[in-house]
């Protein structure tokens, strides 16, 4: 049996589109705490310089690292540096306890960063734009 009722097609279609909005608003309500979570994790995430796997080198003022002594190669700063730090800097502040060319070599190190090494989770998330 065919029910030919104008209304019930109506109807039909409302409840799509009220099923659709309220899957839209589940969207919208579960990306936002994401975005609070990522930009709390920004804060308090760090970025060893160097990562653990050369502990022990120093830093060239170009970024790379270099055996300990290098002339012109700067010690590490003797602690990892916070989300919230390593942004200032990029944005062309200063990293704390840095000398001008210290800084220079660090905020070079941490631009180089690759997948897989300690701190560049941290330094990715510091990329991504935020809504």
């Amino acid at each position: 049996m065919m029910n030919d009722d104008p209304t019930d097609a109506r109807h039909a279609t409302r409840r799509r589109a009220l099923m659709l909005g309220a899957v839209g608003a589940a969207a919208v309500v579960s990306i936002r705490p994401a975005l609070a979570a990522t930009t709390a994790s920004i804060s308090t995430c760090e970025i060893p310089v160097p990562d653990p796997g050369r502990a022990g080198s120093f830093i060239a003022a170009d970024g790379t690292t270099v055996p300990r002594g290098t002339l012109g190669a700067f010690a590490p700063p003797g602690r990892s540096f916070k989300g919230e730090e390593v942004k200032t800097a990029l944005a062309g502040g200063q990293l704390p306890g840095t000398s001008y060319d210290q800084n220079r070599a660090y905020t070079n190190y941490i631009r180089r960063l690759q997948s897989g090494t300690s701190g560049f989770t941290c330094f990715a998330s510091l990329q991504m734009p935020r809504g």
